[in-house]
């Protein structure tokens, strides 16, 4: 009698907090996975998912959370705002209240409001636009990746500790772009005044044509090339560097994927450039190691930057449920700030001020012999330790959530 009264009471708390998307009274807590899965990005998003996917069956391989398994809905936001929001809307009406998303600012923006008029949990591994988790802070956004100053800042700060004292800095013309640069200069100032950036040059998603950038940067007198560069575009920049001889590296924010590497066929401009993000598979550490090789083991191919971001995000958030001991989205949040998460990738933290991750950003150069694949790739990593690279609170815009507890 007593079990059967407290599988019941199991049974009613997943209803309430997270029932199937299609079918009640299931024990379960439905989590919505919200990427780009068509189009030229789809990559991308495909991989994020795969992390996401794998996260969830980790879980529920030990048990679930609260009691309740993870049911995880997949959805396709074609990159397009407008279909976001009314996927998302479907959703909320259909009761899911804890949101992962992926790619891009703009997504984010557009869902914001209605995690703050639902009272829904969105948090992202992949949205770093400063003002989610500044101006336009919210108590249920979490961002589990590094923002775009954050990003910059670390390249700043390799760059500056490696010496080099002339910089070209290439980005898309829009607004992710110009605030990566413009972030990146700030701290290249702080840090040694003396370092100039020779230039600036910004172009069109989806150029084709750098033969007029790369001759721009050859006569600058750079020593290094700083981009937020990512896709097509990064790639199609590197070849035609290759192609005019240009000897000097890059320093950007995704050369450490392995698509974009293994695109440039190992020309001499991409081995020894630089990539920075929060997760390579290049961390050294024992629990590092042991991810990779499991996760290997069962699925085939590596956790490479996207799949293993999205992982980790996913195994946050799981760590704040577990914490609360209930799927209820106030909980969660109360419980999410301020917790630490121990991973493959070093101790992540939960800022309670803005809801912006705490972590090191980690650093490596590209080279032709790694132990990961045939092609080059990043094969030692150092860390850039958050204390660094951060921006304090004060300096955000967002009023203070762990205060003004905004609802």
């Amino acid at each position: 009698m007593q079990k059967f009264i407290i599988n019941c009471i199991i049974l009613i708390f997943c209803s309430i907090y997270g029932t199937s998307a299609y079918a009640q009274n299931t024990k379960t807590i439905k989590l919505a996975a919200i990427n780009v899965l068509s189009g030229k990005f789809s990559e991308w998003g495909n991989r994020y998912q795969q992390g996401i996917k794998y996260a969830v069956e980790q879980i529920n391989l030990q048990q679930g959370l609260a009691g309740c398994k993870i049911e995880l809905i997949t959805v396709d936001n074609e990159l397009n705002p407008e279909i976001a929001v009314q996927k998302t809307k479907e959703l909320i009406e259909n009761g899911v209240k804890h949101f992962i998303i992926g790619a891009g600012s703009h997504i984010g923006m557009a869902l914001l409001p209605l995690a703050q008029e639902h009272k829904v949990l969105i948090f992202s591994y992949s949205i770093e636009a400063d003002s989610l988790t500044g101006e336009k802070c919210s108590r249920y956004f979490f961002r589990t990746t590094a923002n775009t100053t954050m990003h910059s800042n670390a390249l700043a700060f390799w760059i500056v500790m490696n010496g080099y004292k002339n910089i070209f800095a290439v980005a898309q013309d829009y607004a992710f772009g110009r605030d990566a640069v413009s972030a990146f200069k700030k701290k290249i100032q702080e840090l040694s005044p003396a370092v100039q950036v020779k230039g600036e040059i910004y172009h069109p998603i989806g150029q084709e044509d750098f033969t007029d950038t790369v001759k721009t940067i050859a006569e600058s007198g750079a020593e290094i090339i700083f981009t937020s560069d990512y896709g097509q575009d990064i790639v199609m920049l590197i070849k035609e560097a290759d192609l005019q001889g240009l000897k000097i590296p890059f320093a950007g924010y995704y050369l450490n994927d392995d698509l974009v590497i293994k695109e440039t066929a190992d020309n001499s401009v991409i081995i020894g450039s630089v990539g920075c993000e929060n997760y390579t598979l290049a961390v050294p550490g024992e629990k590092n190691k042991e991810f990779i090789e499991k996760f290997y083991k069962e699925k085939g191919y590596y956790p490479t930057w996207q799949r293993s971001k999205a992982y980790m995000s996913v195994m946050f958030w799981a760590e704040a449920v577990k914490k609360a001991g209930t799927a209820d989205v106030e909980a969660v949040i109360d419980a999410w700030e301020g917790l630490i998460y121990d991973g493959p990738a070093g101790k992540w933290y939960m800022r309670p001020c803005d809801h912006q991750m705490q972590m090191p950003m980690w650093v490596g150069k590209i080279e032709k012999n790694n132990p990961f694949f045939s092609h080059a790739f990043i094969k030692q990593a150092s860390s850039i330790a958050e204390r660094f690279i951060t921006v304090p609170c004060e300096e955000t815009g967002c009023p203070g959530l762990s205060k003004s507890l905004i609802k």
